[in-house]
C-alpha cells in the first residue's frame, strides 16, 4: 500500500478491526519510510460483481448507491429524519437489491423500493418522491396518492383498535 503522503511503496498495518456496518475492515497503517513515518487509515471492502440497472429506454448504468442517497435525500429535504436513517434504508435497499439480482435490475424496481420505504417513513417524503418518480401531470393526480396514502395510515391505525373492539356476540377481544 503506498503512502497517500510521500508515495513510498513501504507500509505496515497497525490495527485492524471489523468496520461499524461489519462489511469492511478498519486498517491503520504507518509509512515505514524513514523520512515520513505518517499514519493513515484504509478500508478494505468485498469487490462486487457490478450490478446494472436497466432504465426505461432500455439503457443500461451501474448501479449507485450514491444517486439512490441523493435522491432519497432530496425527498426528506427538510423533514426531520436523521443522516443514519436514511444509510439504513439505503443499505436495505441495496442489499435486497444484490441478493434479488445477481447482474441486472429493472430500474422501475428501485423506485418502487424507495417509494415502499418512504411510504413507511415519512408521507411528505413519500409525495414528494412519488410526484418526481410517477410524473404527476396535474394536482389532481397529486390530490389522489396523497389521499390514498391517508387512507392507508387510517387503515393501519385502526387495526390494532378493531382487536380491543367487541365482537357481534357479545364477546370482547380486549387484551389484557
Amino acid at each position: 500500500m503506498k503512502c497517500p503522503y510521500c508515495g513510498a511503496d513501504n507500509t505496515r498495518v497497525i490495527e485492524s478491526r471489523p468496520g461499524e456496518d461489519g462489511t469492511t475492515i478498519r486498517r491503520r497503517r504507518e509509512c515505514i519510510h524513514e523520512a515520513c513515518g505518517r499514519r493513515f487509515t484504509t478500508y478494505e471492502r468485498v469487490e462486487q460483481r457490478p450490478l446494472m440497472v436497466v432504465k426505461k429506454d432500455q439503457k443500461r448504468e451501474e448501479f449507485s448507491r450514491d444517486k439512490l442517497y441523493r435522491g432519497i435525500m432530496k425527498a426528506c429535504e427538510k423533514r426531520p429524519i436523521p443522516a443514519e436513517t436514511l444509510e439504513a434504508v439505503c443499505d436495505e435497499i441495496e442489499r435486497k437489491l444484490r441478493l434479488e439480482y445477481e447482474r441486472e435490475v429493472p430500474s422501475s424496481v428501485i423506485g418502487e423500493r424507495v417509494m415502499d420505504a418512504l411510504r413507511e417513513l415519512d408521507g411528505v417524503a413519500y409525495v414528494r418522491f412519488a410526484s418526481v418518480y410517477r410524473e404527476f401531470r396535474d394536482v389532481e393526480t397529486l390530490l389522489k396518492e396523497v389521499l390514498a396514502l391517508i387512507g392507508d395510515r387510517a387503515r393501519a391505525a385502526e387495526r390494532p383498535a378493531q382487536a380491543d373492539k367487541p365482537s357481534g356476540d357479545g364477546t370482547s377481544f380486549a387484551r389484557g
